[in-house]
């Protein structure tokens, strides 16, 4: 730690998610005294503002965590599994963006509200969730403490800026085609994703499932350290810019009411119910936007399962789903001297 702060690298700082890395550390006033903005080799000399400063990119290398206290990664799974031991053995802890480490049981897959104690005995390396498990284990979490949950049945809406952002300007760029009359450009997805959507997030397993929804199983289970939980998720992108929406059913071990999981849920850390469906008041990708809460609506009894509960939850996917967790992250350690 420097006289001021922290010594903070980001780790494909050019991307959607270490652009906003960048933005919420800023934001958060996470105690910075120096950070270094770390991407490929076409990428050095861009520069980039932090704190109303330009600072120049800078090539990633082996030896670019030297003095560093922590590196936020948003790079892909192979940066992280070549560079994150390397900054890992330099001292200095990464806080990894990809699915390279999350299943790793060496490894600890921590959302803040839900498992922090899980930092406690990191090796140097902490993984960041998959963006639709993150918010929808926030959402659960309360509950589950509560009554238990036996099975979780969900589907998710999932906004382009979750590819990156060749996707958000693909979409951006078909919608203008479309308007007018010409032929659609398609290079990220493999259809159209313009006024389309599609169940295809990720290469398809032997098993049929994507990765996308393997992710979620599996990592729920991890990070609520309950194996015994039945998962089965559908991810679907959908032509929206920001925000992943999820249909969530539940059965739970014990009874619970809407209204007690809903009393839950509006004392529950980093959740925002909006839930007044008569007054057509529920979350949308267009409300969680740019908001760091996961946002929790339509909370209603499933008749076809005993103790079953459904619920419609969305969040900002760079935020909450990527980027503020991140940071959350780095201020666990540091409120609990950790680091």
């Amino acid at each position: 730690m420097g006289a001021k702060g922290y010594r903070v690298a980001v780790v494909g700082a050019t991307g959607a998610v270490g652009n906003m890395m960048i933005q919420v550390l800023e934001e958060r006033n996470f105690p910075v005294s120096e950070i270094t903005l770390l991407a490929s080799a076409r990428s050095v000399g861009k520069e980039l503002t932090y704190r109303g400063n330009k600072v120049a990119v800078a090539e990633l290398r082996e030896h670019s965590f030297k003095g560093l206290d922590f590196a936020l990664f948003s790079a892909g799974g192979g940066i992280s599994k070549k560079f994150a031991p390397l900054s890992a053995q330099a001292g200095c802890v990464v806080i990894d963006n990809s699915s390279a480490f999350r299943m790793d049981p060496k490894v600890p897959l921590v959302v803040p509200e839900v498992n922090p104690h899980a930092v406690a005995n990191h090796p140097g390396i902490i993984a960041n969730p998959n963006c639709s498990t993150i918010q929808m284990v926030v959402a659960l979490k309360p509950i589950y403490d509560a009554v238990g949950i036996k099975r979780i049945v969900v589907t998710t809406f999932q906004a382009v800026s979750g590819t990156g952002k060749r996707a958000i300007e693909e979409l951006r760029l078909q919608v203008e085609e479309l308007a007018a009359g010409k032929e659609i450009s398609r290079s990220v997805y493999p259809h159209r994703i313009a006024y389309n959507c599609f169940p295809h997030i990720g290469a398809f397993l032997d098993n049929g499932y994507s990765e996308e929804e393997m992710k979620m199983v599996n990592e729920t289970k991890k990070i609520f350290e309950d194996d015994a939980i039945a998962v089965c998720a559908t991810t679907v992108r959908i032509p929206v810019f920001y925000g992943h929406s999820e249909a969530v059913n539940i059965e739970t071990h014990r009874p619970i009411s809407p209204e007690e999981a809903r009393s839950l849920l509006e004392k529950a850390k980093g959740v925002r119910v909006v839930d007044d469906p008569g007054r057509a008041q529920y979350p949308m990708p267009i409300d969680a936007a740019g908001k760091d809460e996961t946002f929790v609506g339509r909370i209603r009894r499933d008749p076809s399962a005993e103790n079953g509960l459904v619920m419609w939850v969305v969040a900002d996917n760079i935020r909450k789903g990527a980027a503020t967790n991140a940071v959350q992250i780095a201020e666990l350690l540091v409120d609990r001297g950790l680091k």
